[in-house]
């Protein structure tokens, strides 16, 4: 016999939010059987997004991600392959992992769904009055924020594109100098070590991730080598939007970053810090890292405290 579970959560609250799903789901119409008066689902118009915006998934990539059941998945790729929409071909790592392509009729039909989707959503803000955008926009990353903690099914994990090396800079100047105060000296610093990794990079043992939330950038991690230490990785440059922290995904970029360093054949991965930055510290620490030196110095400003650590790999 199923019971219902008793939650902690106020009825109203609970009546409030569900509410708020059902004049969503009717203002974008979700429920519609064509989806922005198309000849697809609003489930298959999603999975089309995704190909679009990533190079080569899984299937499983895309159905955790979208958190959509693995058979209802296969059936959606299989109707989207019979419109000449989607391919999927064997990985050459493992036989039994199928990679998922849009051919050029699939590309052409998510341009037409994005273009469809800005329509849509442009008509119903330009609805409202100007002074009144703000408010709405407020209103919507307040939700996003608040319940998207909790959610980090929802960010991906990808490759840098044209532009996120830019986001990178701009972002870890931005954040440091409002949380910590640092000066224009860091952003120069972050500057640095972003041309050199793009200058040099060497897809074999180097790697960066950019995570992503629904088209927007939330986070960021380096493995670079050494180029003193044969051997050694350097973990560099993790960043977390203070609008994705509180849900594990710094730990996450961190478990991706040593794992590749391992696959990639080091055998010791180093990250240079500041003891000011608790939360970094802490995650380190959780992942095994070992505080190896202090040294206090001043920069970017202010009397602070450097430190190295260090991981072994095997």
């Amino acid at each position: 016999m199923s019971t219902v579970p008793t939650d902690p959560v106020p009825a109203d609250a609970v009546a409030a939010v569900r509410r708020f799903n059902r004049f969503y789901t009717r203002l974008v119409g979700a429920l519609d059987e064509g989806h922005l008066a198309t000849e697809h689902s609003l489930a298959e118009a999603r999975v089309l997004y995704e190909l679009a915006h990533r190079d080569a998934p899984t299937a499983t990539e895309v159905g955790r991600d979208l958190r959509l059941d693995a058979g209802y998945l296969s059936r959606i790729v299989r109707r989207l392959e019979r419109a000449g929409l989607v391919t999927r071909a064997a990985s050459t790592d493992d036989a039994r992992r199928r990679h998922l392509r849009l051919t050029e009729a699939g590309r052409a039909a998510a341009v037409d769904l994005e273009a469809r989707a800005h329509h849509d959503v442009a008509s119903h803000v330009a609805a409202l009055p100007a002074p009144d955008h703000p408010r709405l926009l407020a209103a919507m990353r307040t939700i996003e924020s608040l319940l998207g903690r909790a959610d980090q099914t929802a960010i991906v994990l990808r490759d840098p594109r044209p532009g996120d090396y830019g986001w990178v800079i701009a972002r870890n100047g931005a954040l440091y100098a409002r949380e910590y105060g640092w000066d224009v000296t860091y952003e120069a610093l972050v500057a640095r070590i972003v041309a050199d990794f793009a200058a040099g990079f060497d897809p074999r043992v180097e790697r960066c991730w950019i995570a992503e939330r629904d088209g927007e950038n939330v986070g960021c991690i380096f493995c670079v080598r050494h180029p003193e230490r044969p051997g050694v990785a350097k973990l560099r440059l993790l960043l977390v939007e203070p609008s994705a922290r509180g849900a594990g995904l710094g730990a996450r970029l961190v478990r991706e970053c040593i794992a590749f360093a391992r696959s990639a054949g080091y055998h010791t991965m180093t990250l240079w810090t500041n003891s000011v930055l608790a939360s970094a510290r802490r995650i380190y620490q959780a992942a095994g890292f070992q505080l190896v030196e202090e040294t206090p110095n001043r920069m970017f400003g202010h009397e602070l405290v450097g430190q190295t650590w260090e991981l072994t790999l095997r």
